[in-house]
């Protein structure tokens, strides 16, 4: 899937910068070097495109010399995710390659560890708290399993599917964000534990890259965990590629379903089931390319309304600041 066709809320804009201050930096400045407006922090309904962000949270992981944002009870040193990364190349399988993640960065006190365990029945990677005393920040786990999760699908080259992601705290941010975050996997709040939980059968899949795709994986990982896609047969995917690949001229539900060859309503109610709708759907895809090609110099509102499937200004306009809280003038002057 295109990075264009990407976005994040703004909560998770925020969660990065959280630590900045009490590291004695300007976050005003980390977010206009990155291109991103100040005022968008302030909505609460704003979302930011994935390069921007992805340019965000590297610019503040580099600027604070800590790939853990502040969050973890110590720095955890720029250059220790492309180690783990080398040291997990060698692995033939995805069991021994997560095994070796939680190895490499148990060795370090930072807080939290990742664990492995595996039954019978599931395996889970969980987030084990190694000061008792101290609750990790929600974001600190998030950023754990997130990369975890991205990390081993890109290792097997596809989209791991995850039984469920257990959280041990409240939403922070809206749960269809949090859907997005795991790539719709199901997600449960105030559990016992911060893991992890998937099929022991994944264990056995064969880890299908290279030192040299290693090479080009660390060049932007951030952005490219945020952005990889593999053959998705999800509903919901393949929806949103027919109307990426029309947006100027939108398709209707009707218009999807026959280039699917379904029914409509066989279509409508496989979206219900993996939690969106088409109308979900086709906003979402309209609101990800707006914001990509408003990061872009030398297009006009009225080209990026076009290109974005709006056959009026006005319309874009106003369906823009549904999306974000601002106009699309407003958050282009931002950047």
């Amino acid at each position: 899937m295109p990075s264009r066709d990407i976005s994040v809320s703004v909560y998770f804009a925020r969660a990065v910068l959280k630590n900045v201050v009490a590291q004695g930096l300007d976050p005003i400045s980390l977010l206009r070097k990155t291109r991103i407006s100040p005022r968008l922090l302030l909505e609460e309904d704003a979302r930011i495109s994935a390069e921007r962000f992805a340019d965000l949270q590297v610019e503040t992981m580099l600027t604070m010399g800590d790939e853990a944002l502040g969050y973890a009870s110590r720095r955890m040193p720029v250059g220790c995710w492309s180690m783990m990364c080398h040291a997990v190349m060698g692995c033939e399988t995805l069991g021994q390659a997560m095994a070796r993640y939680c190895r490499f960065y148990q060795l370090f006190e930072f807080g939290v560890n990742p664990k492995l365990r595996v039954t019978e029945n599931e395996a889970t990677l969980r987030v084990t708290n190694v000061d008792k005393t101290v609750a990790p920040d929600p974001y600190m786990i998030e950023l754990l399993l997130f990369n975890a999760h991205r990390y081993f699908s890109w290792l097997v080259q596809e989209h791991l599917p995850v039984q469920q992601v257990e959280l041990a705290y409240a939403p922070a941010a809206q749960l269809k964000d949090y859907r997005a975050m795991f790539l719709g996997n199901p997600v449960a709040f105030e559990q016992t534990h911060s893991q992890l939980v998937l099929s022991p059968a994944l264990l056995d899949k064969r880890v299908n890259q290279t030192e040299q795709s290693l090479r080009h994986f660390l060049r932007h990982p951030v952005l490219i965990m945020l952005t990889q896609t593999y053959d998705q047969n999800s509903w919901t995917a393949r929806v949103r590629e027919l109307v990426h690949q029309n947006l100027v001229n939108m398709p209707e539900l009707n218009d999807v379903a026959g280039m699917l060859e379904v029914h409509p309503q066989t279509l409508r109610r496989r979206l219900s089931a993996e939690g969106t709708t088409f109308k979900e759907v086709k906003s979402q895809v309209r609101r990800d390319t707006s914001l990509h090609f408003l990061g872009k110099q030398g297009l006009s509102i009225e080209e990026i309304a076009h290109r974005a499937g709006f056959s009026e200004s006005s319309a874009f306009i106003r369906a823009f600041k549904g999306w974000t809280g601002v106009t699309p003038y407003t958050y282009r002057k931002g950047l």
